[in-house]
């Protein structure tokens, strides 16, 4: 993998923070452009498979609450599924 800095205006960095903000787990922004600069080049012709990128769970500061969760895990990812 190559490393690049990119400078991003305040405009666009702040509609990037409340995507991130909305999506209720903040991927880190590297992974975002990452995804962005894929589909726009996909969508050109230039990308025509994502590479493989692992799917990183960040668990929750307190928790959740919840004393279920592991054993109910496939009912509360349906639930939350359902209100996106």
């Amino acid at each position: 993998m190559k490393r690049t800095t990119v400078s991003l205006p305040d405009q666009l960095t702040d509609a990037l923070d409340r995507y991130r903000d909305e999506q209720g787990m903040r991927q880190p922004v590297s992974s975002l452009i990452r995804a962005a600069l894929q589909e726009y080049l996909a969508r050109r012709g230039y990308e025509s498979e994502p590479p493989f990128e692992a799917f990183i769970i960040t668990p929750a500061a307190s928790g959740s609450g919840f004393r279920d969760v592991s054993a109910d895990h496939d009912r509360y990812l349906a639930e939350t599924a359902a209100h996106e």
